[in-house]
């Protein structure tokens, strides 16, 4: 795919579902259910593919590497060709995350794109490009993988831009901090690659400054809803995009209130509630238990106004 039909592909939702637990292990039967409704509720004007992330570091970061296989490799079955597959990658150990994409590049259907999820721990900013750009190289070259960059510091503005304008293998940035970066990191990778939304769906200030697309936790309980903000992005109507956002902004503000504390738990309490049964909630995750009776009472009441655009 060359570099502006990816821009463009990446212009668009980019459905990131939770990874529904039982019993403490992942329900790769209830995952792949999750993965056919949002495939098979599919909103997105110009018969554009479905993007499915499996990342978010609610989900990603406690995954063995072993599960992280299952869960890639269900992913890719459950969508075929029909959609567009990303897979979020943990950095360190980097020899792991290394052996991570030669493994997935190797599957039947392997994922898209990579996204380089945030490096855990202080480091050194040379040496992250350095490095970056070596790892980049390396498996660029020997399994065509492509990287997006998920920057959760501000700190990274400089780097990330050198990143993507340097390696061919870098094709964006996924904005993981605030408006303020947007501009900066537009003007600084210019046409060299994609500057993408990855805050949720609360996306039209950041469409309005000129990033393109932008991540959602909550598609797979609105899938409508998430996809009319990009539609209505990507036609500049953003006043549309607003009123849209704006029902979905109560269950935001929840998943995100305490530095994150509910991201995945109050998704999975907003799917039990639907009472759906085309997606598949599981019992909590790792480090992401049910949410408390007072916070499941306020999930509640953000669910009703999103039940018609389930």
């Amino acid at each position: 795919m060359q570099s502006e039909a990816l821009y463009d592909t990446l212009d668009s939702v980019t459905a990131i579902p939770i990874v529904p637990f039982r019993g403490g292990v992942i329900d790769l039967g209830g995952h792949r259910r999750n993965i056919r409704y949002l495939m098979e509720h599919n909103h997105l004007d110009g018969n554009r593919k479905r993007v499915i992330g499996i990342a978010g570091t609610s989900l990603i970061h406690h995954f063995s590497f072993e599960d992280q296989m299952r869960v890639i490799e269900a992913t890719g079955e459950a969508m075929g060709v029909d959609g567009f597959l990303m897979s979020g990658i943990v950095p360190n150990p980097l020899s792991q995350a290394e052996e991570l994409v030669r493994r997935q590049s190797a599957l039947p259907r392997p994922p898209d794109v990579y996204l380089i999820m945030p490096l855990t721990g202080v480091a050194d900013h040379e040496a992250t490009y350095d490095d970056y750009m070596s790892f980049a190289e390396r498996l660029g070259t020997d399994c065509g993988a492509r990287f997006l960059l998920y920057m959760r510091s501000a700190d990274y503005v400089n780097p990330i831009i050198r990143l993507v304008k340097d390696s061919r293998h870098m094709v964006g940035v996924k904005v993981g901090t605030s408006e303020e970066e947007v501009a900066p990191l537009i003007e600084g990778i210019g046409d060299d690659g994609i500057v993408m939304w990855g805050i949720g769906d609360r996306s039209t200030r950041a469409a309005e400054l000129g990033a393109r697309g932008h991540t959602s936790g909550t598609a797979i309980v609105a899938t409508r809803s998430a996809d009319e903000i990009n539609n209505a992005q990507r036609r500049g109507d953003y006043a549309e995009s607003a009123r849209v956002e704006a029902l979905i902004a109560d269950l935001e503000h929840l998943r995100f209130m305490n530095g994150r504390q509910y991201n995945y738990s109050a998704v999975v309490e907003a799917m039990i509630i639907g009472g759906w049964e085309d997606v598949a909630a599981g019992e909590g995750g790792p480090f992401n238990p049910r949410v408390p009776r007072d916070i499941a009472a306020q999930v509640a009441d953000a669910v009703e106004p999103l039940r018609a655009y389930h």
